[in-house]
């Protein structure tokens, strides 16, 4: 029997432990202890944090596993492709992962390779922000190396020079490195991609339509599967994407590209992601709006395989709500009561203001559905 270990097990990661282990492969899950949600799915569990990787590799080097993978976690992807690169299996390079999970050296690689990218700048301390004469306002602020929105603000003028200093501080204090990224703010809709690549060949599989909740912070509210494109902006997203994932040598593994269309309908590549899409957008949209099995595909492609681009399940419109109110669970119920087919997953829900949503991760709960 083939052995998998999957780095980490919240609630994201414990589709892909469970998809694993359906698959028939013997499961060997690595994630801090509290909120290991995917723990009891796994076969052996090890309460060992996803970033303590020469911990990881010694326990690895025990069980000899055939592939390592993780999903929509920019941090785990660090381990993962230091893991395979230390037990020679399969992953995206160390040059790759470095470029791929921090905003700033990402923005450069695709600058040299031609990708079209708002100008921008990195920021270590909020006193000395001489260079941001180099930018037009609106501009926005986020730390270099974080996901999930969290600490993003939109600045609009110099005459908010107070709010841009908490706005670097913040994004600062966040960071895992102490460092800022500014760029300049581009108007447009919101979508994201997934694709899936292996050996350096790239498949799009579907576009994300995203909702947020706007300025300053710009939280999800929400995504929509399939998008509403044209084929022919559908095509003039995928050679924009694929030209991002070759500057970030994405070779082996599922990506996720987050992009606006501007008002004069050009393409402008915001951030990708060498991972599935979080939010649920990986482990469950992508099949329900496609068919496709882009969970089987990631732990294909890990153990070497060619991913299988069989539709395994008939496409639907998919759609993911985040609670933020109580309208939203007005809406749910009404919902439930008047097309309760459509539900696919609901989440547990948090009680309505019992805390302040600063980010992703404290959102108060979601739902799926399958339209």
């Amino acid at each position: 029997m083939k052995k998998i270990v999957v780095i980490g097990a919240n609630n994201f990661q414990m589709p892909l432990i469970k998809k694993a282990k359906k698959l028939g492969y013997e499961v060997h899950v690595f994630a801090w202890a509290d909120g290991a949600v995917g723990a009891e799915y796994a076969d052996f569990f090890y309460p060992i944090s996803i970033i303590e990787k020469e911990q990881i590799l010694e326990k690895c080097k025990e069980i000899k596993p055939d592939a390592i993978v993780s999903v929509a976690s920019d941090l785990a992807t660090l381990t993962v492709n230091y893991l395979a690169d230390k037990l020679g299996l399969v992953g995206n390079s160390l040059e790759c992962t470095k470029i791929s999970t921090n905003k700033y050296e990402m923005r450069k690689a695709f600058k040299n390779y031609g990708v079209a990218v708002p100008n921008f700048i990195e920021i270590i301390d909020s006193k000395n922000i001489v260079e941001i004469e180099e930018l037009q306002f609106p501009i926005i602020v986020k730390p270099t190396d974080r996901s999930g929105s969290r600490s993003i603000t939109k600045i609009e003028n110099l005459k908010e020079i107070d709010k841009l200093k908490t706005a670097i501080e913040n994004a600062i204090k966040d960071s895992f490195e102490k460092k800022a990224i500014l760029e300049e703010y581009i108007e447009g809709e919101e979508f994201s991609a997934e694709s899936i690549s292996y050996k350096g060949e790239h498949t799009l599989l579907t576009i994300t339509r995203k909702q947020t909740t706007g300025a300053p912070h710009f939280i999800e509210t929400g995504h929509i599967q399939p998008a509403g494109l044209s084929k022919e902006m559908i095509e003039k997203i995928k050679k924009e994407i694929f030209l991002g994932l070759n500057s970030l040598k994405i070779e082996n593994s599922a990506s996720h590209a987050e992009f606006k269309i501007t008002p004069n309908g050009e393409i402008k590549i915001i951030e990708i992601g060498a991972r599935m899409g979080g939010d649920c957008i990986g482990s469950d949209l992508v099949q329900i709006s496609t068919g496709y099995d882009f969970l089987k595909m990631v732990i294909d492609v890990a153990l070497g395989n060619k991913p299988d681009f069989t539709k395994v399940t008939e496409p639907k419109k998919a759609v993911i709500k985040f609670i933020f109110s109580n309208e939203d669970v007005e809406e749910l119920e009404k919902i439930k009561k008047e097309h309760p087919e459509y539900i696919y997953y609901i989440s547990p829900i948090d009680k309505i203001n019992s805390h302040d949503i600063i980010d992703s991760s404290t959102r108060y709960g979601y739902y799926i559905l399958a339209i």
